[in-house]
């Protein structure tokens, strides 16, 4: 590995490299890139970069950048993208860029005299012109990180099984992970799914289950709740994986035996939870158990069914989900209330919960329009998390004791966020896991046995 004084920051902590540093006088130049699978391509460009100047930095994507712009088949740790970088002997100075803007920060902090980029960026960065000069090269053809990724695995293969024509957005989300494609489709009516098939024009469209399974290694079943067990249970016996919408099964003990049989098989099961798959949501949780507004006392959501479009058993279980996870409750927590109502065309239905000290309550409402939201009470201070928070990019947080403005945290959500859930597939089956570190089986029992809890609660 080629050292040659080469300078390695963290851009969040580096200090300002000086033109003394460098050398007055010296051109200096910045491009930056995943470097993922490093072959002949990135060699190339940052050769030609570096032939544009004396001095070459060169800013390594940060695996959570590269999450939050929807990257999300990244194969190479940042580690090993800094080295092999380090290795070619061209760059002067790595840095990582971590996020969304950091190029105009990176060019005045290090006084840039050209920015170069890949010819596929060509326009996209002529706003930093003001700065330093941009410089579009054009790429090595025939040859990206894509395609090694592409070659270098066996495309999993997904059949859908769905008792309506409508995939929930699989088939265009599928795109933006490789490894994957999608074979065909299975309905009790054949021409629901022959009506998917021709849409996208898949290998085959099928009403025999049978089939389908010796054509896939994955199977999202959407389908009604009476046979998403069925179909869930004889994907596992076959070997094949599962992506099912939520819940399997609203028997606790059924939904166990299953995650055995998956143990024992050595089979993937995942429940369509889209929320515990999202990056913004897992921040959010984290800073929750730092303490960023002390103790969570209050826990409160409302859901307007029309906006989330979301069945109310499914906005039930996605509640009950984010309300154990942010509260930490592992034990059934007391039911406080449990309310339902339907007039004229209207529904709603709320429920509270208490536990340790703290209070949940959640409302879901369909037939007119409210405003959704997330927001937690603290003994610090409170988080808001405004409109639609199953899909949350964006919260905020105020703080009791500094008597600060708020703080502002903001992330990425990309499509209807389905690309999420099959990226931790991958993950899974690359690792041969059977289970999400997301959504755990026990999660998966414990909500459906509170879904219980309520209904007998309500009468319903």
């Amino acid at each position: 590995m080629h050292n040659r004084g080469l300078q390695w920051c963290d851009t969040r902590h580096a200090n300002v490299v000086s033109r003394q540093q460098v050398g007055i006088g010296m051109r200096r130049i910045i491009t930056y890139g995943t470097f993922d699978l490093f072959h002949q391509g990135h060699f190339n460009i940052l050769k030609r970069a570096k032939e544009q100047g004396d001095y070459l930095i060169v800013g390594v994507s940060s695996e959570s950048y590269d999450i939050e712009r929807g990257k999300l088949n990244v194969r190479d740790d940042l580690i090993t993208r800094i080295r092999n970088v380090e290795a070619t002997g061209l760059a002067d100075m790595i840095i990582s860029e971590e996020y969304q803007g950091q190029k105009v920060n990176d060019i005045i902090k290090y006084q840039v005299d050209a920015l170069v980029l890949g010819s596929d960026w060509t326009g996209k960065f002529d706003y930093l012109r003001e700065y330093c000069e941009v410089i579009y090269l054009e790429r090595t053809k025939d040859i990206s990180s894509t395609q090694l990724r592409n070659e270098s695995m066996r495309n999993l293969r997904i059949a859908i099984v769905t008792d309506d024509a409508d995939d929930n957005g699989l088939i265009d989300e599928a795109h933006y992970v490789s490894g994957l494609h999608i074979t065909g489709v299975c309905s009790p009516e054949l021409p629901v799914a022959e009506s998917l098939r021709a849409k996208y024009d898949l290998a085959f469209a099928t009403d025999d289950y049978g089939v389908a399974l010796k054509n896939a290694d994955l199977v999202y079943i959407k389908t009604g709740l009476t046979s998403r067990l069925k179909y869930a249970e004889s994907a596992v016996a076959a070997g094949v994986a599962v992506i099912c919408e939520p819940p399997i099964s609203l028997d606790p003990n059924q939904i166990r035996q299953l995650q055995m049989r998956a143990e024992q098989k050595h089979v993937p099961v995942i429940e369509r939870v889209t929320i515990a798959y999202l990056r913004a949501f897992t921040q959010l949780v984290w800073y929750l158990r730092c303490g960023i507004i002390g103790d969570v006392i209050a826990f409160k959501t409302s859901l307007d069914l029309d906006m989330v479009r979301l069945e109310p058993l499914e906005a039930k279980l996605v509640n009950l989900f984010a309300l154990r996870k942010i509260l930490g409750w592992r034990d059934r927590p007391l039911l406080k209330q449990a309310f339902v109502a339907k007039r004229n065309g209207v529904s709603y239905s709320s429920a509270t919960f208490e536990r340790g000290g703290s209070l949940a309550t959640f409302e879901i409402i369909g037939g007119m329009t409210m405003d959704s939201g997330l927001t937690l009470i603290g003994s610090q201070g409170w988080l808001d998390v405004p409109g639609d928070w199953l899909r949350v990019g964006y919260f905020q947080v105020h703080s009791f004791e500094t008597q600060q403005s708020p703080k502002h945290f903001s992330f990425n959500f990309e499509g209807n966020g389905f690309r999420y859930i099959l990226q931790e597939f991958m993950i899974m089956n690359s690792d041969g896991r059977t289970h999400s570190t997301r959504y755990l089986s026990d999660d998966s029992i414990a909500v459906v046995d509170l879904i219980n809890m309520l209904d007998r609660a309500a009468g319903a």
